[in-house]
């Protein structure tokens, strides 16, 4: 089961999926996805805490030379707190975390 962090705009990046269906006509399938990702029977949803998300904010000033976002950053601190040592990602940010396999790129 995949683990996805809930910072609003994490959060809000998931749901992003439930609009596309309801776009293409398919409220029936959003409104089952949106209730299994809220119930945990699709993922295990992990709230940061405000300690972690200062600590994303650090991570975020510290290494403005990377161009981390500020999810990407978030995302590191959440990874590193739960020991999740791959990720699936479109962009070299996670590559550059060295945290691991770095999927698709790394296939």
């Amino acid at each position: 089961m995949a683990t996805v962090v809930a910072t609003k705009t994490r959060l809000t990046r998931r749901l992003m999926l439930l609009t596309l269906l309801l776009v293409r006509g398919e409220r029936e399938r959003a409104l089952r996805v949106g209730a299994a990702l809220l119930e945990g029977s699709l993922a295990d949803l992990h709230w940061m805490t405000r300690e972690d998300i200062q600590q994303a904010w650090e991570i975020f000033r510290q290494f403005s030379d990377k161009g981390w976002s500020f999810t990407d950053c978030s995302s590191r601190v959440v990874m590193a707190n739960l020991g999740i040592t791959s990720a699936y990602a479109f962009d070299e940010h996670f590559r550059q975390f060295g945290i691991g396999p770095v999927l698709p790129l790394d296939t």
